[in-house]
């Protein structure tokens, strides 16, 4: 892996400097700004591999960055948060960021969080390209998209790949724990609720009643599971 192309959106001069050097050595190319204004104007003259962004910045939070960027980007997001707070991560999980890391980090982890995020992002085996059809739901697995009655349906990287992964395994209940395991690579560190963060932002991109979900089932003490109901019992 070399040549991907970051933005680090921080105002912390002195973090962005060994960022740009450490990532530099591991053949990354790098790009900073100061703030979320100047990071969301790089990002319309650029594409960008990924971007790794700060919550607290001078002129926006990082948040209100994030919205933006989803409004017309689903470029992966990792989001740094120096408070460590939980809701900080459930907050930016909805808003559709792909990963979170909280300050003070070794940057040996956000390294590993990166590759896990690009990971994701790489097209899959040949063997695994053939699309997942269930009626008017569409998982295309060779361009990594999903339509519902030939809409795309906005999703993160991590997101799709949660998807797809109780999709394959229709029919059956996956825990919580199943879904980690199988979704995280070598590096996503999960917390409480982060898989329910995710299986509700799914379910208000595929579901027509996200309150009332019936592709994304919960089983009661025991995970999710996806089913065809919505499709057999379409008209």
């Amino acid at each position: 892996m070399s040549g991907e192309r970051i933005l680090v959106v921080d105002d912390d001069g002195r973090l962005v400097g060994l960022l740009t050097e450490y990532l530099g050595d591991h053949g990354f190319v790098v790009e900073s700004r100061l703030t979320g204004g100047e990071g969301l104007a790089r990002l319309a003259m650029s594409d960008q591999d990924v971007v790794i962004l700060d919550v607290m910045l001078p002129d926006m939070d990082g948040f209100e960055v994030l919205r933006r960027i989803r409004s017309g980007s689903d470029v992966p997001v990792l989001m740094l948060t120096a408070r460590g707070d939980e809701t900080d991560r459930i907050v930016g999980l909805e808003i559709g960021a792909d990963d979170y890391l909280p300050r003070p980090f070794n940057p040996r982890q956000l390294h590993a969080r990166l590759r896990a995020i690009l990971r994701r992002r790489r097209p899959p085996d040949p063997e695994s390209r053939t699309p997942l059809v269930f009626g008017e739901l569409v998982i295309d697995r060779a361009s990594r998209r999903v339509s519902l009655r030939g809409r795309t349906c906005r999703l993160t990287s991590y997101q799709y790949d949660l998807l797809r992964v109780l999709a394959e395994n229709a029919g059956r209940v996956l825990s919580r724990d199943v879904l980690m395991d199988a979704t995280k690579g070598e590096t996503w560190e999960a917390f409480d609720r982060s898989i329910d963060v995710h299986v509700s932002r799914i379910r208000a991109a595929i579901e027509d009643d996200p309150k009332s979900p019936r592709r994304i089932v919960t089983v009661r003490g025991a995970g999710y599971v996806f089913t065809d109901e919505a499709e057999r019992d379409a008209p």
